[in-house]
């Protein structure tokens, strides 16, 4: 089967369902935002995201125009990144923010759901690693165009650039037929079940507590880190240019994430993926002593590395065991929405914990919170998966 359009659209939609990431906040310090309040909106429009995921990837279980839920968010997304570059305002921002966080939590699911149909359980794992190596290469690419147009153009660059990439999203799908979705197959169900199970079944299933509990954890070690290292650089002077700067901790950790990616999805049909998690869940807390006891700029090397891996085995380990977890329930996408739920009020509080330690205690200290929940998260994994626990994911 050719999945050069499903490839191109993981490349050209990953900078698009991130939304503008660490160069709004670095926008709105230019706006002489300060980093409390940059800190409630990022926590804000996570919390809507939160809050809609859930039902938008039960409806990704339910309706045959999965490609439609795509084209939908792409458009949402670009009125919001017009709407927030030419009114940088408190409410106008927190308004855009949240269409962003609600477009962008519809895509992963549409996306999960349309590989599924495609390529069946059976080709998950390997797709899913080739999914997420190109949506890294697009993020890179992108933040690579973005950081050689902010340096001469300033960061308006970022908007234009955010606008063209959704553009070609869009155009991009239009190359995946519909009639080659196995619906049934999308959603989890084999060619011999009609129905799915109550959704009130994932609700009792251990295996998914245990992994939304550590997937919460993580992110919310993890999500403050790189808007915080741009910011806490742009504090002190050292950045130099704000969007280069920015757009360089974006390359570094995208690069690391392709290959990450494609290890896990390698791990994943060899090892399985508990041995992922750990790996993740390690270089995480070291992540964040490094960024909070060292503060030379060139830092941000070993610093997005670690993001990288991190990130990129998480990436594909998330949605793999989630579908692994649920195979033959008809629900794969619906607890991919789950997980995603809890994954964002992790995210989604993480900037306004480390906004609030880093207004009042410095960032440093900021960097040493994050990477503490990091330990929490790891050594909660490490017992709920040893020999002896009744929770242990098999």
């Amino acid at each position: 089967m050719n999945m050069i359009p499903l490839n191109l659209l993981n490349f050209f939609i990953s900078d698009v369902r991130d939304g503008l990431g660490p160069f709004l906040a670095v926008f709105l310090q230019q706006n002489h935002w300060e980093v409390d309040q940059i800190g409630w909106v990022m926590t804000i429009s996570g919390l809507t995201g939160m809050i809609i995921t859930a039902p938008i990837s039960t409806l990704a279980d339910i309706i045959h125009t999965k490609r439609a839920i795509i084209i939908i968010s792409a458009l949402i997304i670009i009125l919001a990144c017009c709407l927030n570059y030419y009114y940088p305002f408190f409410y106008v921002t927190l308004s855009t923010q949240i269409l962003t966080a609600i477009a962008g939590a519809a895509i992963p699911p549409a996306i999960n759901a349309i590989t599924l149909g495609l390529v069946g359980q059976k080709g998950f794992d390997h797709q899913l690693g080739r999914n997420e190596s190109y949506n890294h290469g697009g993020n890179a690419c992108s933040a690579m165009m973005t950081g050689i147009f902010s340096y001469y153009f300033g960061l308006k660059a970022v908007f234009a650039l955010m606008v063209i990439w959704t553009i070609l999203s869009i155009i991009t799908i239009q190359f995946i037929r519909p009639e080659k979705i196995d619906y049934k197959a999308a959603r989890g169900l084999n060619e011999t079940q009609k129905d799915p199970r109550p959704i009130s079944d994932l609700l009792k299933n251990t295996h998914l507590l245990v992994l939304a509990i550590t997937v919460t954890l993580f992110h919310l070690a993890n999500a403050a880190m790189l808007p915080l290292l741009s910011q806490a650089m742009v504090a002190r002077g050292t950045a130099g240019n704000a969007g280069t700067y920015t757009a360089l901790t974006i390359i570094i950790a995208q690069m690391t994430m392709i290959p990450m990616a494609l290890l896990a999805s390698q791990m994943a049909q060899t090892k399985g993926y508990k041995s992922i998690f750990i790996f993740a869940l390690i270089a995480l807390p070291i992540r964040g002593l490094l960024a909070g006891m060292i503060q030379h700029p060139f830092i941000l090397i070993p610093v997005q590395m670690l993001d990288g891996i991190g990130a990129g085995l998480m990436g594909v380990a998330v949605p793999g065991l989630t579908a692994k977890i649920l195979s033959g329930s008809g629900r794969i996408n619906s607890g991919i929405g789950i997980i995603m739920t809890v994954q964002g009020i992790g995210a989604s509080l993480s900037p306004s914990i480390a906004g609030i330690i880093a207004k009042h205690y410095h960032y440093n200290m900021a960097f040493l919170a994050l990477s503490l929940i990091a330990v929490i998260g790891l050594c909660f994994w490490l017992v709920a998966n040893n020999s002896n626990s009744p929770y242990k994911i098999s």
